[in-house]
């Protein structure tokens, strides 16, 4: 059931959408009340919205094709896409809205489970139509902050707010500076002259949430030796190198990456930019240890293809997706030459990357929605 007339009876009464986000530069930094420069992806999920006809919540996903029916009143949603509506539901509910019984229609561009955060998108997006639907008034850093608490409570995942902060206010020609202590938040133009490139490696991210909780352990005994309340604190990369290992690595990681993203955010040329890509990725590779084989393989082919200025994995490591900056050249088409040309040398080994940016032609590079 792809139609949401169908769904509806009609046509919805309401219906927003929001992006997903690649993050630039700020890998690791949230949780140490870092810096970050993600920018908005050209994917979108849209929700629709209208009134149910009895005390149910129904929500229908296009792209998985599944239903989830809970009560309006003291219900839940089984885990699943249900567990972040139920959340945004619940959380505006908790600030004194009356929310009637819904009903919801979900569809995504956005490949889920390749780093894009479609999950922030659909929590932005859910938000944004209920805004519509009630009228009810939120400003876009507070619907942030109750995208990630419906996140944190409702689908159990410990996100920082930089997903929902990107979501919610970035656009795909700007950076969104964000400071994760103080929520301090400004646009910041992409590098004249550049497109991006994102290609996921094909490598599930299985070992990114353990070693999410670990390397976030460390960053906080670093804290603690160093008599910070958080690395970001930490303005000289000096100051690190007395911690015992791997500790010193880890602050050295969060400090040096804090000013990579200070020093872009204040305006760089292109090459400089791809510059400090290109040492967030070492530094991610060699002090954070979330790189693997496979992505490094992928951002030297994407290296070396022709127009692109930097690369580097972007997003917790252990497999998922690499962004790149290209000049824009000709008629516009250099970042997926560039793009084609890095992941053809990739896929030599047999490996079944996948080109997420530029946006592909539908079926081209097995790039359909998930």
């Amino acid at each position: 059931m792809n139609n949401p007339e169908t769904f509806f009876g009609g046509a919805p009464e309401a219906h927003a959408s929001a992006p997903g986000r690649v993050n630039l530069l700020g890998e690791h930094t949230d949780y140490n009340d870092g810096y970050m420069l993600p920018v908005a992806t050209p994917q979108r999920t849209e929700v629709a919205l209208a009134h149910s006809h009895d005390d149910q919540h129904h929500l229908y996903s296009g792209t998985l094709d599944g239903n989830v029916t809970f009560a309006a009143k003291g219900g839940s949603a089984p885990q699943g896409f249900g567990s972040y509506i139920e959340g945004c539901i619940r959380l505006v509910e908790a600030t004194g809205v009356l929310v009637p019984p819904l009903r919801v229609f979900v569809t995504t561009n956005l490949p889920v489970g390749s780093g894009l955060s479609s999950s922030a998108a659909l929590e932005v997006a859910m938000l944004r139509a209920m805004r519509n639907l009630l009228g009810f008034t939120l400003d876009n850093v507070k619907l942030a902050q109750i995208a990630q608490r419906a996140e944190i409570e409702y689908a159990r995942v410990n996100c920082g707010i930089m997903d929902q902060m990107a979501s919610s206010l970035c656009d795909e020609r700007n950076m969104l500076f964000i400071d994760a202590r103080t929520l301090e938040h400004h646009l910041v133009p992409m590098p004249s002259g550049t497109e991006l490139i994102v290609v996921d490696s094909g490598v599930p991210r299985t070992l990114a949430a353990s070693k999410y909780n670990e390397r976030r352990a460390e960053c906080e005994e670093a804290s603690r030796k160093l008599g910070v309340r958080a690395l970001r604190d930490v303005t000289d990369p000096a100051a690190v190198e007395a911690l015992p290992e791997p500790l010193r690595r880890r602050a050295r990681h969060v400090v040096l990456e804090d000013l990579r993203v200070l020093e872009a955010a204040r305006g760089v040329p292109a090459e400089r930019f791809g510059e400090l890509m290109n040492a967030s990725h070492e530094s991610l590779r060699d002090d954070y240890e979330v790189s693997i084989p496979e992505l490094d393989q992928l951002v030297a082919a994407l290296r070396a293809a022709p127009g692109v200025l930097g690369a580097r994995l972007t997003g917790a490591g252990f497999g998922g997706a690499t962004v790149a900056l290209c000049r824009a050249e000709g008629k516009g088409n250099s970042a997926r030459q560039a793009a084609e040309t890095a992941l053809s040398t990739y896929n030599k080994a047999g490996r079944q990357g996948r080109i997420l940016i530029p946006v592909p032609t539908q079926g081209k590079e097995n790039n359909e929605p998930v």
